[in-house]
């Protein structure tokens, strides 16, 4: 399993998401404090039979979950990786409440993710993003010469 991820607004990174091998069960939880779907998901499965994609724009946690041996996942990402401005929310966190089917097994997480605060710890170390952070960056994409 791979983590909530997430990166600071501005710029953060948006991704585009597909299973080139194999199929993993693809989350986007809402994190954007102050958004009314705060603490929501929504899950897609990615594979390489339907060769279905997931856009997660900015402002937005992203994680996975491997539903076959040697599954591989592809990013087409909108900024490059910064790791001072990336961050992890733990994904067994009760508050978000991820439901994992019976195909993934017992999971498997890096250090780096088991150690990551739940939702509300993160929120109250000012790690999150904010709904209005993340609208006026949407908006500014709108100002953007063409």
């Amino acid at each position: 399993m791979r983590g909530i991820h997430f990166a600071d607004i501005p710029p953060s990174q948006a991704k585009y998401v597909t299973a080139s091998h194999g199929a993993v069960l693809d989350y986007v939880i809402d994190i954007r404090v102050g958004s009314p779907t705060f603490g929501k998901w929504d899950t897609v499965l990615l594979d390489d039979k339907d060769r279905r994609a997931i856009y997660v724009g900015e402002g937005l946690g992203h994680c996975f979950v491997a539903l076959t041996d040697n599954a591989t996942v592809s990013y087409l990402v909108t900024d490059v990786y910064n790791p001072t401005r990336e961050h992890g929310i733990n994904p067994l966190d009760e508050d978000i409440a991820l439901e994992f089917p019976p195909a993934a097994g017992d999971l498997l997480l890096s250090p780096k993710d088991t150690d990551a605060p739940g939702l509300a710890e993160a929120a109250g170390q000012g790690l999150l993003p904010t709904w209005d952070a993340a609208r006026a960056f949407y908006a500014s994409l709108n100002d953007k010469e063409a």
